[in-house]
């Protein structure tokens, strides 16, 4: 039971890790970390609903643009 939960829920969180760059948080202070954490979660959801769901055109769009 243990090991099938471990299973499931340590590739969320080391693919977290590294979507942020490291373990650590940058900036200092609870509230601040709370955030940090939050927006790479959000990052890591949006990655995976797009990894689902497939790029739409928009997105598409915006990857061809020249380099400003």
């Amino acid at each position: 039971w243990m090991r099938r939960r471990r299973e499931t829920i340590e590739h969320p969180f080391g693919t977290m890790k590294w979507l942020m760059a490291g373990p650590r948080f940058l900036v200092k202070g609870l509230k601040k970390a709370k955030t940090e954490l939050a927006l790479g979660v959000l990052c890591y959801n949006l990655k995976r609903v797009t990894n689902i769901l497939g790029c739409p055109p928009y997105w598409k769009r915006w990857h061809s643009r020249p380099p400003d």
